[in-house]
């Protein structure tokens, strides 16, 4: 029976693609209610997916595409809008988005050369895409809520994790570029 619903999380992946421009859309015309709206859903979807793949093992070689590809469009455009729109600073588009296109850069040689499955992402990674997520919810409250209140220490803190987590990848994916080529 459950084979007849392996599409499921491939299908809430591509919700979650949907939903990118919708939420870029209404963060752009400044209508935060609508966006946070979009992108609580978005993030339902992504943990959804995530729990119905692995504990109902619907797990497909498509998911393994779909759901980072989703994950990253859902950030990184994000990211992108807030910065096009002066809601954050250049720096912190910057390193957001070099994380991302290292760790896909990454991925792509380390499938290549040395397995052929989706590399899993470590601890550090995901606890840096959270706080990235909660950094993203702070802005949008803030304006929500009119609240005014520098970002500044926050803006410190997360480029501290996103440099912090990117170092780590790049010295995870190093030790196994090198075992690989030792054990040729």
């Amino acid at each position: 029976m459950s084979k007849y619903f392996i599409f499921i999380p491939n299908l809430l992946s591509i919700v979650r693609i949907a939903l990118v421009y919708p939420i870029l859309n209404n963060i752009f015309l400044g209508n935060f209610i609508v966006s946070i709206i979009f992108f609580v859903i978005a993030s339902i979807t992504d943990a959804l997916d995530g729990f119905l793949a692995r504990k109902m093992d619907w797990q497909t070689q498509l998911g393994k595409i779909l759901d980072p590809v989703a994950d990253k469009l859902l950030l990184s455009g994000t990211i992108f809008i807030l910065w096009i729109n002066e809601y954050i600073p250049f720096y912190i588009f910057i390193i957001f988005i070099s994380r991302d296109i290292a760790i896909l850069l990454g991925a792509a040689i380390k499938m290549t050369l040395i397995e052929s499955a989706t590399p899993l992402p470590n601890f550090l990674g995901k606890f840096t895409t959270i706080l990235q997520i909660l950094y993203i919810a702070i802005i949008y409250l803030k304006e929500i809520t009119n609240f005014e209140f520098t970002l500044v220490p926050l803006d410190i803190f997360i480029v501290f994790i996103t440099v912090l987590s990117l170092i780590v990848y790049t010295s995870d994916w190093f030790k196994d570029i090198k075992n690989y080529h030792q054990n040729e």
